[in-house]
């Protein structure tokens, strides 16, 4: 704080600097984290925030530059020297096996030498004792795909905590967050703070550096451009600092003019591979010219029933009705071609298992779903030149950055591919779209973006059905908000009639009269 002696440190970056290939990722990046404290750092998609701290953990090695822990020069070439070093890192995609249990994930690369039962017995006892003294509370024998992204989160932090961290970097901890589970974990950091150790904090999410650090600072186009005493900044000045200019916070609408009904689902009923019945009779209605928003906890039924709209999900009962017309039993290619050929649009949830292909080039990703277009050719006659083109004109309308077709899918930043999803869909001129998470681990700069393209669709009498487990988003962009728990749809609310509280506890599967009282 201003005025205050200074604080010894707990990481010290001097002159880091790292390019790959013709991007300059890190630009000679100076950064000093006090130990004891929250440090955010924020930052647009691509201002190399991540690089940064896959540097300090060993993932890429820098160009030039030194890294100081506790006041010493290290040397860390690999997540191992990172470990030794005390660091520990969380990151937005969680490192975690899914066919093993949790224990076997903490014991990965760590299990204690040859004899193993006596290393899973020492775990055990100091894995039982990190979970009672910080609130973590996981069990050891599940296994990670039983576990809901909040408890797998639980889980990665238990790694870092077992191998002795004493800096902890979080990287967009809170995207797959409901708000309590948000909560939950900011408290932790709290606990933690308080213990003298360090945590350094990479997010989107300004309302939450402005709630749970100390200090931040600003990444823009790989360099550092400024630094602020947390107590001392705002919203609309990380904003302005990250992107360059005046962000728009919160988008301007005006009130919805619905039209007739473009999508209607009856009674729709889902049972997954494990007998688990995900969706319990849904029934729910879109028109043209609204945004309808479904609120609720991940994993209470929402993914799966967009899945079922789009096609893609064979359902155990119920039935899909777009514009007035009973669409075929979804769950087949037939079905989910026959959906877009009708006008429906899908960007799902998790870009990564379902958007794209990582592996593929951007021009390829982009065409993906929409390859059998006329323009495009067909099967080994597809034109990679008029792919190519396609792609370029997005790239530019979409304002993806770098504007390379050739380039990786994966080596895009996260809301960079993003914006590839979303160009590819909407690019269509659909009359529906089916939107999940739309701006899970994206900049404020492109979520301005987006939710600017989302909320013209609307105006232009498209109808939208978007799922987010942001409530300031389905706040801002939902003219009607949908509540989902355990499989039900819960209840029904107007904009008008909706606060955050309200939906937080109907998200609890507390019924929509109690909850707002």
């Amino acid at each position: 704080m201003a005025g205050a002696p200074a604080r010894e440190l707990a990481l010290e970056l001097v002159g880091i600097d790292k390019r790959f290939g013709a991007v300059h990722a890190n630009r000679a990046v100076d950064l000093s984290v006090a130990k004891g404290s929250i440090h955010g750092i924020v930052g647009e998609n691509g201002a190399g925030k991540s690089t940064l701290m896959g540097i300090v953990y060993g993932y890429y090695a820098a160009d030039a530059g030194t890294i100081r822990v506790d006041g010493s020069d290290v040397r860390i070439a690999s997540s191992q020297d990172a470990i030794a070093a005390g660091i520990g890192m969380v990151h937005q995609h969680f490192m975690l096996v899914e066919n093993f249990t949790v224990l076997e994930n903490v014991l990965l690369g760590a299990e204690g030498g040859a004899l193993l039962k006596k290393g899973e017995a020492d775990a055990r006892a100091s894995l039982g004792k990190l979970m009672a003294d910080y609130g973590l509370e996981v069990d050891l024998d599940a296994k990670i795909e039983a576990l809901d992204v909040g408890t797998q989160q639980r889980v990665e932090i238990l790694k870092a905590l077992y191998r002795g961290a004493r800096i902890l970097i979080l990287d967009e901890p809170t995207a797959v967050l409901t708000p309590q589970e948000a909560d939950a974990l900011f408290r932790l950091l709290d606990t933690w703070r308080s213990q003298g150790r360090t945590v350094i904090l990479i997010t989107h999410k300004l309302r939450e550096i402005l709630a749970a650090t100390d200090r931040v600072t600003v990444m823009r186009q790989g360099a550092v451009v400024a630094t602020r005493d947390t107590s001392a900044t705002s919203q609309e000045e990380l904003a302005e600092l990250m992107v360059g200019r005046r962000v728009q916070l919160r988008v301007a609408k005006d009130a919805a003019v619905a039209g007739a009904e473009v999508l209607r689902g009856e009674g729709l009923r889902y049972v997954d591979a494990r007998g688990v019945e995900r969706l319990r009779g849904v029934s729910l209605d879109v028109r043209a010219g609204e945004i309808v928003g479904i609120a609720g906890v991940s994993g209470n039924g929402q993914s799966e029933l967009l899945e079922a709209l789009a096609g893609l999900l064979p359902l155990n009962g119920g039935e899909i009705f777009y514009k007035g017309e009973k669409l075929a039993p979804p769950g087949t290619a037939a079905a989910s071609r026959a959906a877009r050929l009708h006008g429906i649009a899908h960007v799902p949830e998790d870009r990564h298992r379902m958007g794209m292909v990582v592996g593929y080039s951007a021009a390829e990703s982009t065409i993906l779903g929409y390859h059998s277009d006329d323009e495009l050719g067909f099967g080994p006659l597809l034109s990679n030149r008029a792919a190519t083109a396609r792609t370029t004109r997005l790239m530019g309308a979409y304002d993806v950055r770098p504007a390379a077709p050739a380039l990786r899918s994966g080596n895009f930043s996260g809301g960079n591919q993003q914006k590839i999803v979303l160009g590819r869909e909407i690019d269509r001129d659909p009359e529906l779209l089916l939107i999940g998470q739309p701006t899970r681990g994206v900049d404020i700069g492109a979520i301005e973006f987006i939710h600017r393209r989302l909320v013209a669709l609307r105006d232009a009498g498209k109808a939208i059905l978007l799922v987010s487990c942001e409530l300031d988003e389905i706040l801002g962009l939902a003219d009607r908000i949908l509540v989902m728990f355990d499989g039900r749809i819960v209840g029904e609310l107007a904009r008008a009639a909706a606060d955050e509280r309200t939906l937080g506890l109907m998200m609890a599967g507390i019924e929509p009269a109690a909850a707002a009282q």
